[in-house]
C-alpha cells in the first residue's frame, strides 16, 4: 500500500526515468509525453546540460535565504528574462510555482495601490472558464467552477468574473470577430462601472487559456481593447502565462502576439521545464515606482524565494531554448501538429473545435457538431480518452467542464519543444486511436 495521498483512489504507475520526449515506468513501459505533464517539460526529460547545471549548483550552494543574500543564478536568470526589458517589464521575483506566482501578483498589485495612495482599489476582475492556481487566493481569482465548488464558502469576495474570450463557445453565429471583441469589451467596461472604476486594482487573464478551456486563444484585438479599458480607469493588467508562456505558443511570451504588454506577468511551467520547481512574476517600473518611493520593499515572501538550484536549472533551460532556436521549432512543429489534427479530426463527427498556438493545442469533443452540444459529464469522456491514450503509450492532458464549467470535454497537447516530426506523427496516430476507442466504449 502506498503511503502517499494520490490524486485518485488508485496508485498510478511509478515513473523511474525519462529521456527526450519519453518516460519509462517501473515495468519497463515507455510513454510518449505528449502534454509535458501539464505543459511543463518544454525540453523533455534528461537534458544533460540542465542536469549538469543542477549538479554544479548543488555542489556550490544549495540554499541561501533571501533575507540575507542574493545568489548568482537568480541574478543571471533575472538578467536573461528582463535585462532587455521586454514590453517594459524590468524586474523579476522568483517563487516555487504558478500558484505562488499568482498570489504574489495579486499582493504586488494591492501594495502598488496602497503605496500610491489609492487604498480603495481592492477589487480584481477575472474571467469565467479561467484557472489561476489552487491556493485560496488564486482559486478565488479563477473561474474553474469545479475546482472552486468545494471551497466556495472560504474564498474571498474581492474577485468577480466576466465572460471568457472563447470564440467557439462565446461568439454568436451572427457575430464577426470584431463584433465579438466589442461585446466582450462592453461587458468588461460594465463590470468596472458596477464595481466603481476607482475600486478596481486589476484585470487578470490567461493570455491563451490553458487547462479549463483547452488552449482557447483570444480573438484579434481583444487584448488591445482590454489594455485600453485598464489604462483609462487606472487599473493594472495582469497576465497569467504560467501555462502558455515561455515559448509554448511560439513566442517567448504569448502576449507578444497581441500587440500589448502587461504590467505584471506570471510565468512558471516552461521557465524551468520541470527540472526544479520554479515560477516568477515579471513587472514594469510603473508597478514598482510607488513602492520604491515609499516603503522600498515588497511586503511578501516565501522560504524558497530565488532558490539557487531552481534558478540554475531555469537559467540552463532558457539558455538551451535560445541557443538551439527552439522557438522556431515550436512554430514549425506546432504547424505540423495543427495540420495533423485538422487532417485526423477536421471531419470527425464528435470533434467540434481544434484550437491553440504553437505546441499548445487542444481538441474539444462534442455530442453534436451542429449544435455544439457537449457529452454528458457522467460519461467522463475526457478521462476515458486519457486512459485509452495511456494504454497505447501516450500521455495527454484531459479537461472537463470545458463548455460551461460542468459540461464539456477537451484533450490538451503540449509536447516538448524538442519534439520532431516522428514524435508529432506518433502523437496524432495514437490520439486518433484513443478518441475512437473511448467513443466506442
Amino acid at each position: 500500500m502506498s503511503r502517499l495521498l494520490h490524486r485518485g483512489r488508485a496508485t498510478p504507475p511509478v515513473a523511474v526515468s525519462g529521456q527526450g520526449c519519453w518516460l519509462r515506468d517501473s515495468e519497463g513501459r515507455e510513454v510518449l509525453d505528449a502534454s509535458g505533464g501539464a505543459a511543463v517539460s518544454c525540453l523533455g526529460h534528461g537534458h544533460p546540460e540542465v542536469i549538469a547545471a543542477v549538479q554544479q549548483q548543488v555542489a556550490a550552494l544549495e540554499y541561501a535565504h533571501t533575507g540575507f543574500f542574493t545568489n548568482e543564478p537568480a541574478e543571471r536568470l533575472g538578467e536573461v528574462l528582463v535585462g532587455h526589458e521586454p514590453g517594459g517589464l524590468s524586474r523579476a521575483y522568483f517563487v516555487s510555482g504558478g500558484s505562488e506566482a499568482m498570489e504574489a501578483a495579486l499582493k504586488l498589485a494591492r501594495q502598488h495601490f496602497v503605496e500610491k495612495g489609492e487604498p480603495r482599489r481592492t477589487r480584481f476582475i477575472a474571467r469565467r472558464q479561467s484557472y489561476h492556481g489552487n491556493t485560496l487566493g488564486a482559486l478565488a481569482l479563477g473561474g474553474n467552477a469545479a475546482r472552486r465548488a468545494p471551497y466556495a464558502p472560504i474564498l474571498a469576495d474581492a474577485f468577480s468574473h466576466v465572460s471568457a474570450a472563447f470564440p467557439y463557445r462565446g461568439m454568436r453565429e451572427s457575430e464577426d470577430e470584431q463584433g465579438y471583441v466589442a461585446c466582450l469589451a462592453e461587458e468588461l467596461e460594465a463590470e468596472f462601472q458596477r464595481l466603481g472604476p476607482g475600486n478596481v486594482a486589476a484585470f487578470v487573464a490567461e493570455t491563451v487559456v490553458g487547462a479549463t478551456a483547452g488552449c482557447a486563444a483570444p480573438p484579434a484585438g481583444y487584448f488591445r481593447a482590454v489594455r485600453e479599458i485598464c489604462d483609462r480607469h487606472g487599473a493594472l493588467l495582469i497576465l497569467d502565462e504560467v501555462m502558455s508562456g515561455m515559448g509554448r505558443t511560439g513566442t517567448l511570451h504569448a502576449w507578444e502576439q497581441e500587440g500589448i504588454a502587461p504590467d505584471i506577468q506570471a510565468i512558471a511551467k516552461g521557465l524551468g521545464g520541470g527540472y526544479q520547481p520554479i515560477g516568477a512574476i515579471l513587472m514594469n517600473d510603473r508597478v514598482l515606482a510607488p513602492i520604491m518611493a515609499g516603503s522600498g520593499a515588497f511586503q511578501h515572501g516565501h522560504t524558497y524565494l530565488s532558490h539557487p538550484v531552481a534558478c540554475a536549472a531555469a537559467l540552463a533551460v532558457q539558455e538551451v531554448i535560445a541557443r538551439d532556436g527552439l522557438l522556431g521549432r515550436v512554430q514549425a512543429m506546432g504547424a505540423r501538429l495543427e495540420a495533423g489534427l485538422v487532417e485526423r479530426f477536421g471531419n470527425h463527427r464528435h470533434v467540434g473545435d481544434i484550437r491553440g498556438r504553437g505546441l499548445f493545442r487542444a481538441i474539444e469533443l462534442v455530442a453534436d457538431r451542429a449544435t455544439r452540444e457537449p457529452f454528458e459529464p457522467t460519461r467522463r469522456l475526457n478521462q476515458r480518452i486519457r486512459d485509452e491514450a495511456f494504454a497505447r503509450g501516450l500521455a495527454v492532458y484531459p479537461g472537463g467542464g470545458t463548455a460551461d464549467g460542468t459540461r464539456g470535454d477537451h484533450i490538451l497537447l503540449a509536447p516538448p519543444y524538442i519534439a520532431g516530426e516522428a514524435e508529432i506523427d506518433l502523437i496524432l496516430e495514437r490520439l486518433g486511436e484513443a478518441v475512437d476507442a473511448a467513443l466506442a466504449a
